[in-house]
């Protein structure tokens, strides 16, 4: 399968993406703001690195010895961690941290910091996801976990009855497979897509996440081992509880944006064409959540705004919820769907509905 065969059909609702973007950039220019971040992101930025670091540096540095502030330690640490990957990361490999291409690539670096891999992500992320949202076989988030099925188009297996029961216990792996064989095994899928042309690339991008792990297990595994006044089941127990609580996270705020009962699985005819243009596409298969929580929302990067940010992903996620309103009643007036659950609760109820329907024939 080369992800270069497949297309959207262009010509299909060019008013509406015409209409939208003119809005949109309106905004911006009325209010003489940039799309990109402010103050507002740089300070958030500070937080989510201190939130991650601190206490890792209390650890090291021997403040913190006692084995249950340890494993607190590391809980925290998972809550900043997947805070980083949300709020900052996020942004940079999408170019929307900064109008300053050289500050989004290093920002974009702090992926390594969290055990990923930043070639990996744009792959995955940037060029699949944003692209072909929810189509089986080339949206690879909806076949992330092999043991569940988040596609009416994927084989349904018995176990996947339960799937609304075990998934959260998967979805905490998520950042233990980012450090170990997914990355990996990612490079070798690309290849074979057509996203990696050349075996000259497949080396540098195999060397480059290679030398990334061993940055990540030498400061996360061994410098712990070494330097914590702990014994080493609890330091390991610790760094199994960080990456799960992080893995819980991002996995959730994920999976309630494109998992849900009322998004779309659209897939290809046999020409490799895909219904409707890219933007009506991602409205069909994108689903915000708790709009007006702000808490979460600044948590999460704005990803609650998840059909804010499919269509523009290069606008900063400080933006989304001023852009909202205007996409909402934009789409209504086009009679295209725009898709929210008023609360987290509701999602997070709507999401195990589906996922208990994706277990049923």
């Amino acid at each position: 399968m080369n992800v270069n065969d497949y297309k959207f059909v262009k010509n299909s609702n060019v008013a509406f993406v015409h209409e939208l973007r003119n809005r949109v950039n309106k905004y911006f220019s009325d209010n003489n703001i940039s799309k990109y971040g402010n103050f507002t992101m740089y300070f958030k930025t500070v937080c989510m690195i201190t939130f991650f670091v601190t206490p890792y540096a209390l650890m090291i540095s021997g403040v913190i010895s006692n084995p249950y502030l340890v494993l607190l330690s590391w809980i925290l640490m998972g809550i900043g961690m997947a805070g980083i990957g949300l709020s900052v990361m996020h942004d940079a490999n999408h170019g929307a941290y900064s109008p300053n291409k050289t500050v989004n690539k290093w920002m974009s670096y702090i992926i390594f910091l969290v055990g990923g891999n930043q070639d990996n992500w744009l792959m995955q992320h940037n060029r699949l996801h944003h692209t072909f949202t929810n189509v089986e076989g080339l949206d690879v988030d909806i076949d992330s976990v092999p043991l569940l099925r988040f596609s009416p188009h994927k084989e349904l297996k018995s176990y996947h009855k339960n799937q609304y029961i075990f998934a959260w216990f998967l979805y905490g792996l998520l950042t233990v497979s980012w450090m170990t064989i997914k990355d990996f095994g990612q490079l070798y899928k690309f290849r074979e897509m057509g996203l990696i042309t050349s075996q000259k690339q497949f080396n540098q991008l195999m060397t480059k996440c290679i030398l990334g792990k061993l940055f990540y297990y030498i400061y996360i595994i061994v410098l712990p081992l070494i330097f914590i006044n702990a014994s080493a089941w609890v330091i390991v127990l610790g760094i199994f509880l960080m990456n799960f609580v992080a893995g819980v996270i991002l996995s959730t705020i994920f999976q309630l944006a494109h998992v849900m009962p009322e998004t779309a699985f659209p897939l290809p005819n046999e020409d490799h064409d895909i219904e409707n243009n890219w933007a009506v596409h991602q409205l069909f298969t994108t689903a915000n959540f708790a709009p007006k929580n702000k808490i979460l929302s600044w948590y999460c990067g704005g990803l609650n705004f998840q059909v804010e940010h499919h269509l523009f992903p290069q606008i900063c996620h400080i933006h989304y919820n001023k852009l909202s309103p205007i996409i909402a009643k934009t789409a209504a007036e086009y009679n295209i769907p725009y898709f929210s659950e008023s609360t987290f609760r509701q999602a997070l109820g709507s999401h195990i509905t589906m996922l208990k329907k994706l277990g049923t024939a």
